[in-house]
């Protein structure tokens, strides 16, 4: 990315004054290399975003940014619906409640030392995974409405997984607002056969080593340590959520003009908060929280059916969930006066300060668990929210690596085989039903995770914790 017109504020912020028809600045939180290696594509789409009507402060970029549709994947922006305020498909993307929910296992490394390959092969076994692939639930119109409405409390309802569970998740586990009626009969089709499923791309159900604890006091508080094996399950709201945001996307861009609202780009297609359109696109992405609430839910219930076929039963417990794609309702002190706001997150992560009330009683003190994944052959890590995300970027942090090339790029890059090999050698197993999907999820095809979880620990996004390897991954 060109820096000439880019006013560095510290080490790690960095900002673009407004210009054309921006009405608030564009703040980029990085490293200075992470800076110049993003795509210029990102810097054309984050003040794109500043331009769009009723935002609040600035529009923010995480150092994991990079080129997504409409908004940048690693955009974070806040609108006020009472000063013209907008809600975008494309700031939430297709995705919706694309998140991270990492589990405690109760084992050590040592517990699991000549087992990786065996629980592998029972866990693709049990996991589904891949383009297209379907579950063992089919479900009716009349219980994909109740699921749409009930999020992860209908799965536990309905014997997947307990209600401890429920406290550790976003929204504890249920999204309040969910509108299933405003969900497309093609999306309804599309997920009725996915729950419990991984799906493709970055998606994936990776078993952990904890190699490195950066905070003991917060790590204890969150309840693990050194050596420690946890599962991280990452996956979203599958077709419903992307038929979603293709459904609003287009209607959204036809009706623009309409609303009075001049695009920058079609791609940032949006409807006021209040309006009709608005309330109806919420409604539906609500109701696609919950699904993926839901579906992580079911794979949570899967995994101890596979962890228990090898070690102790009753072991598994969740520690967080938290989505990445999302635009929520908080309370965030604008100039000296709180008030409600829609903070859009796409490929962001909620990172809520200690001390913040919706969070569970047992983590108040210590701040949220913000879970960033790695990629399959490198570091996830486990930070806590802060103080200074609340003042800086409306609690907000990176949600990954992020890629540095498109998966095209990677195909022509990698080899599936080869890469399974190279990882084996590095004592880590992979499992999927794709090798082209391997090839574009490759470990080079994204930036330094390192480098990225440094920039949100140096510039206050949120404070590290706990770093973890992968042993297993399963991939979609």
């Amino acid at each position: 990315m060109k820096t000439a017109d880019i006013r560095q504020i510290d080490d790690y912020q960095w900002r673009i004054e407004p210009q054309g028809a921006m009405r608030v600045p564009a703040v980029i939180f990085a490293s200075e290399r992470l800076l110049r290696e993003m795509d210029e594509k990102v810097r054309e789409q984050i003040c794109n975003v500043a331009a769009l009507p009723g935002i609040l402060s600035a529009a923010y970029a995480m150092p994991d940014a990079h080129w997504g549709y409409g908004f940048p994947i690693g955009g974070v922006a806040a609108f006020d619906p009472d000063k013209g305020g907008v809600v975008s498909a494309g700031g939430v993307g297709f995705d919706i409640s694309c998140g991270v929910r990492t589990l405690r296992t109760g084992i050590k490394a040592q517990d699991l030392a000549g087992k990786e390959s065996e629980l592998a092969d029972i866990l693709f076994a049990t996991i589904p995974a891949g383009v297209g692939s379907t579950g063992r639930l089919s479900l009716n119109k009349q219980e994909m409405h109740a699921m749409l409405e009930g999020g992860a409390h209908w799965a536990v309802e309905r014997g997947f997984g307990v209600a401890e569970d429920l406290q550790f998740t976003e929204e504890q586990g249920c999204m309040v607002g969910a509108k299933p009626e405003y969900v497309s009969a093609q999306a309804i089709k599309r997920q009725h056969k996915e729950m419990g499923t991984l799906g493709s791309g970055n998606h994936y159900l990776e078993v952990q080593r904890v190699t490195s604890i950066y905070d003991a006091a917060i790590a204890e508080v969150y309840g693990i340590a050194q050596d420690d094996i946890l599962i991280s399950i990452h996956c979203g709201s599958r077709g419903l959520g992307h038929q979603i945001g293709t459904d609003y996307l287009a209607s959204m861009a036809m009706s623009a003009s309409g609303h009075g609202i001049s695009l920058p780009d079609r791609e940032l297609a949006c409807a006021p908060i209040n309006s009709e359109q608005g309330q109806h696109y919420l409604g539906a992405m609500r109701a696609a929280i919950n699904c993926a609430l839901a579906n992580r839910q079911i794979l949570t219930h899967l995994a101890r059916e596979a962890w228990d076929r090898l070690f102790p039963k009753g072991t598994i417990s969740v520690l967080y969930d938290v989505s990445h794609n999302t635009c929520k309702v908080e309370r965030h002190t604008i100039g000296k006066r709180e008030q409600a706001v829609f903070i859009h997150r796409k490929g962001a992560t909620r990172s809520f300060g200690p001390g913040h009330p919706e969070l569970p009683a047992a983590y108040r003190k210590a701040g949220q668990p913000v879970l960033i994944g790695g990629t399959m052959g490198t570091a996830s890590h486990i930070l806590a929210g802060t103080k200074e995300a609340e003042q800086r970027c409306f609690s907000s942090a990176c949600h990954g690596a992020g890629r540095s090339m498109s998966r095209h790029q990677a195909k022509k890059t990698w080899q599936g085989r080869q890469l399974l090999d190279q990882l084996a050698h590095q004592g880590i197993i992979i499992r999927s039903p794709s090798l082209r999907g391997v090839a574009e999820e490759a470990p080079g095809a994204y930036k330094d995770v390192e480098e990225v979880i440094d920039s949100a620990h140096n510039s206050g996004l949120a404070h590290k914790v706990a770093r973890l390897e992968p042993v297993v991954c399963i991939k979609g």
